[in-house]
């Protein structure tokens, strides 16, 4: 017994930037299966992750709501998922098999989520109740607990080749544990799977093959904005992130690239595993596929590194749609509206022929009528940052010295150029910081006196030790480590 209702597929990576893609006219990264899939289906340009941080990206991602209704626009390492129909529970009330594979990132470890089963790869946080799927692969191989035993850490930027054989790496076990999950299904139903890469989040780690790859492929340099160039004058949250690695740069900047790239191209391989199983199963025609990610990372452009941030490599996420035999999703197709990670769920749900659940807040990326502004918030405290997106502008702003940056990003995709001190645009600064006032809660509203943006005191910078190494990894065998879950909120 068949069914023709479309199954769907979820591809979602971590730390992938939209720019890093060859259908972006990238001119180092090699990804020619995105950049098929690009050409088969939409690409989204303008897609931005509300809050460029792990956790809080992808409670959005499964509930198609936005930071303020799920709860969390910090990094809540033990905050249960809000009380709202989930993507995958929604799927499964419509008569789906719901299955995940690789990283889900929700507490408790174990909690599905509505899936009918999650096979977990946690990025080694067995601290946090649950030894996850991977780590027993890795045992099963006879590396029991060496999955970080190659010594770098899960954020900082140190590299070197995967120290393992290639069937344990993180990226070759989801592709092949999701093949088989498609192999495996209920013939009788349609499937909605979510596959969940780590990669290319640190640690860096890329197979030596890939590292060769881009032996003889010359590096884009890290691009400098006139603004950031001085760190005296930054915002305070940007030299609290910018000082943590001003120890990189020249050719070590070109080198972190290429093992990120070697990661992201490895990804863009395996892929090619999972969309032949659909092939080969006579599934492809009719599924629904969708590539994106939670949030990019700065890789040195403005001294910058990582995620928490509203500029185009850490925000901009990669939003690849190929619809179903519906063709209802054109092929060899850009649009440049306003979408974000709340609308992957509606999306979904509408190409699924799916009732929308009335607590999505997200909408479907078919609608035509377009997006007046995107609001995005990340953190609180002294790094607050906050963004509006609007048409060809995009307004950045960080309370602690009330300072806004304000970018055309149509004619400045680098954003090399900040215009909020320029008379000429007083106007749309003004504009903006209207959309973003009105979007302010949870104690963010003492930002405004007398109708405008007065921010909080500046604050002084001091250095920061860094004596975990931003997030390294011990020897997780014979027993998981013994460290306070709580003590890790804030570390993503």
């Amino acid at each position: 017994m068949s069914t023709n209702r479309p199954h769907v597929l979820l591809i979602s990576t971590d730390h992938w930037s939209a720019p890093l893609l060859g259908a972006a006219q990238h001119p180092s990264i090699q990804t020619p299966t995105l950049d098929a899939l690009a050409r088969s289906g939409t690409r989204y340009t303008n897609a931005y992750a509300e809050c460029p941080v792990c956790i809080p990206a992808r409670r959005t991602l499964m509930t198609g709501t936005t930071p303020r209704t799920h709860g969390d626009r910090i990094f809540k390492t033990t905050e249960p998922m809000p009380r709202a129909p989930t993507l995958a529970q929604t799927f499964r009330d419509a008569g789906y098999q719901a299955y995940a594979v690789g990283k889900l990132h929700v507490y408790p470890q174990r909690d599905r989520i509505g899936f009918d089963d999650v096979i977990l790869d946690e990025e080694g946080r067995p601290h946090l109740g649950a030894i996850d799927d991977y780590d027993i692969h890795l045992a099963d191989q006879g590396h029991a607990g060496e999955g970080f035993t190659h010594g770098m850490s899960n954020n900082e930027y140190s590299f070197r080749p995967w120290h393992l054989p290639e069937n344990c790496h993180a990226t070759n076990w989801a592709a092949r544990t999701m093949s088989r999950m498609i192999r495996r299904r209920d013939p009788t139903r349609p499937g909605f799977w979510y596959l969940s890469f780590r990669h290319p989040h640190p640690p860096l780690v890329p197979l030596q093959s890939y590292l060769d790859l881009y032996r003889d492929i010359d590096i884009d340099a890290a691009h400098i904005g006139d603004w950031s160039r001085d760190f005296d004058n930054l915002p305070h949250a940007l030299k609290v992130i910018q000082s943590a690695n001003t120890h990189l740069r020249g050719d070590e900047i070109l080198r972190i690239r290429r093992a990120f790239y070697a990661l992201c191209t490895h990804i863009d391989h395996q892929l090619r595993m999972v969309i032949g199983t659909l092939r080969e199963e006579d599934l492809l025609d009719n599924t629904i596929i969708c590539f994106t990610a939670d949030h990019g990372d700065m890789l040195g452009n403005h001294g910058l590194w990582a995620k928490r941030l509203y500029y185009e490599h850490a925000a901009n996420i990669p939003m690849i749609l190929l619809g179903g035999a519906d063709g209802r999703v054109e092929h060899h197709a850009i649009d440049e509206r306003l979408v974000g990670w709340q609308d992957v769920m509606p999306t979904l749900l509408d190409l699924a022929g799916i009732d929308i659940p009335d607590s999505v807040e997200g909408r479907s990326m078919l609608e035509e009528k377009p997006r007046q502004y995107l609001y995005g918030e990340c953190g609180e405290g002294p790094t607050a940052t906050r963004m509006i997106r609007a048409g060809q502008y995009k307004l950045i702003y960080y309370p602690v010295g009330n300072r806004a940056q304000l970018f055309d990003i149509e004619n400045d995709p680098r954003e090399l150029h900040d215009l909020a001190g320029d008379e000429n645009y007083a106007p749309t600064l003004d504009h903006l910081a209207g959309h973003l006032q009105s979007e302010l809660y949870g104690g963010d509203e003492a930002w405004v006196a007398d109708g405008r943006l007065v921010g909080l005191p500046d604050q002084q910078w001091t250095p920061r030790p860094n004596r975990n190494l931003s997030g390294v990894r011990g020897i997780h065998y014979p027993h998981p480590p013994e460290i306070n879950a709580e003590k890790t909120v804030g570390m993503p």
